[in-house]
């Protein structure tokens, strides 16, 4: 969810400006890249409280022990870190101090996964020292709202005040959830259509198959993933199923016009972020925003507004695959894998659109709905999603292989979704797996679900 300010000061004077800046992220195949998120609960070993931003043990002191040892750089809002950088990567806050890792756009799965193991190295050398541990699932299993703390960063500030006017568990989202998420390339307006139509039919899949957050509060919740659910009911006007995707007439244009029906949070002027919630994009542009009469917005606001909708697929100048729940490092490397190789490979992309024959938007939306309660005994059409899932997973690995990128020890891309293999086949989530393993015993979940 994290996103740093923009600085394209390009003025913005049409619409046509918005579509230009979309297709600015139009590239050959040859320079696709795969970027990989992944946010963990930083927590306090001793006590399994969350942490706070400030003391000698806090979250500003872990990202202070990664500049002094690693050479990340940070980035400050105010006085306060909030964010690093190094060479094309970033780790940033969510709102309860969730740590996120914002990989630099990689050409293999061999390199997001030497990343993510240098990442864990780093952030648990740093962290072992503070005390700190780090929970992999979806939703944390025992803190309530109450408990968890705010990191100082403005946006956020904004989004706190306003998500409770759109939804009853925006909060909830912001604070006590994690997620795993894949930045993917298109060559073509075409391209991109086809990817994001085969991702948003595909996602219920993918929230199944990474379902990690069946615990709360101390107790099963009754959910393959809690997360899932939680994000119907933060804010309709930039979350759901986004039935525009599939009509005749999608394309840059169209997700435009989405974009400027959502609602805005901020304008970033000078270092602050100014609230405007509620306020339309669209009167930005005739100069009519309260509070910036008179004034056009920039490229740079165009890139923030895109930044706060939250669909399950996102389209920014590349394609956000944003449906799964955090998890443990086997999964985080799974899913860069399960969408890599049916979107990066020709013949499984244009596979996977052809399933489409098969179902109606009425059959898939059904699926977005049910599968965070059902997982993959969710039906969407005449299958589960567990059998959509044996169709998907085999062709994701024979994309794969096709692409034919080895590591030195000659594995092809495929060994990454080994996990996936395994969940299908004792027809299983880990969220559910975990639910029959541990049951009420949060101590037991905690200490197996940590980094």
């Amino acid at each position: 969810m994290t996103a740093m300010p923009s600085i394209n000061t390009t003025a913005v004077t049409h619409p046509d400006d918005l579509v230009s800046y979309l297709a600015s992220g139009c590239k050959s195949p040859e320079a696709w890249s795969i970027g990989t998120e992944h946010e963990k609960f930083p927590y306090r070993r001793a006590t399994g409280s969350p942490i706070p931003y400030e003391g000698p043990d806090g979250i500003r002191a872990l990202l202070e022990g990664l500049t002094h040892h690693f050479g990340w750089q940070p980035i400050f809002e105010g006085d306060h870190v909030i964010a690093l950088s190094r060479n094309g990567a970033a780790i940033s806050l969510e709102p309860a101090g969730q740590l996120e890792l914002s990989g630099a756009p990689l050409k293999t799965l061999h390199e997001t996964s030497d990343e993510l193991n240098q990442h864990v190295l780093e952030v648990k050398a740093v962290a072992e020292a503070l005390g700190i541990d780090f929970l992999c699932l979806g939703f944390h299993p025992t803190w309530h709202r109450e408990d968890c703390p705010w990191m100082p960063k403005q946006r956020y500030g904004i989004m706190r005040s306003y998500m409770p006017q759109r939804g009853s568990l925006g909060l909830d989202m912001m604070l006590r959830t994690t997620t795993i998420q894949v930045n993917l390339d298109f060559s073509s307006e075409a391209d991109m259509v086809a990817k994001f139509r085969a991702g948003l039919f595909l996602q219920p899949l993918a929230n199944a198959l990474f379902a990690n957050s069946g615990h709360g509060e101390g107790h099963v919740n009754g959910y393959a993933s809690y997360r899932a659910r939680i994000w119907q009911d933060t804010d309709p006007d930039r979350c759901g199923f986004l039935k525009f995707v599939f009509d005749d007439t999608m394309g840059f244009a169209k997700y435009v016009e989405y974009m400027l029906r959502v609602p805005m949070y901020f304008v970033y002027r000078q270092g602050r972020y100014i609230d405007v919630s509620g306020q339309r994009f669209g009167d930005f542009m005739k100069g009519s925003l309260p509070g910036f009469l008179g004034e056009r917005p920039t490229l740079a606001d165009w890139a923030d507004h895109l930044s706060t909708a939250f669909p399950e697929v996102r389209l920014k100048k590349f394609l956000e695959m944003r449906g799964a729940d955090g998890g443990l490092p086997g999964m985080i490397k799974a899913l860069p894998a399960f969408w890599v190789g049916l979107l990066y490979d020709e013949t499984a992309l244009k596979t996977v659109l052809s399933w489409l024959n098969e179902l109606s938007l009425e059959d898939i939306e059904a699926a977005h709905k049910n599968g965070p309660r059902q997982g993959l005994m969710t039906q969407m059409g005449r299958h589960t999603l567990k059998e959509w899932g044996e169709r998907a997973v085999a062709l994701s690995a024979e994309g794969l292989k096709r692409r034919g990128r080895l590591n030195p020890q000659q594995h092809s891309e495929d060994v990454y979704l080994a996990p996936l293999f395994d969940i299908l086949k004792h027809g299983q989530s880990t969220s559910e797996q975990n639910v029959a393993r541990y049951g009420n015993d949060m101590a037991s979940l905690i200490q197996d679900a940590t980094l």
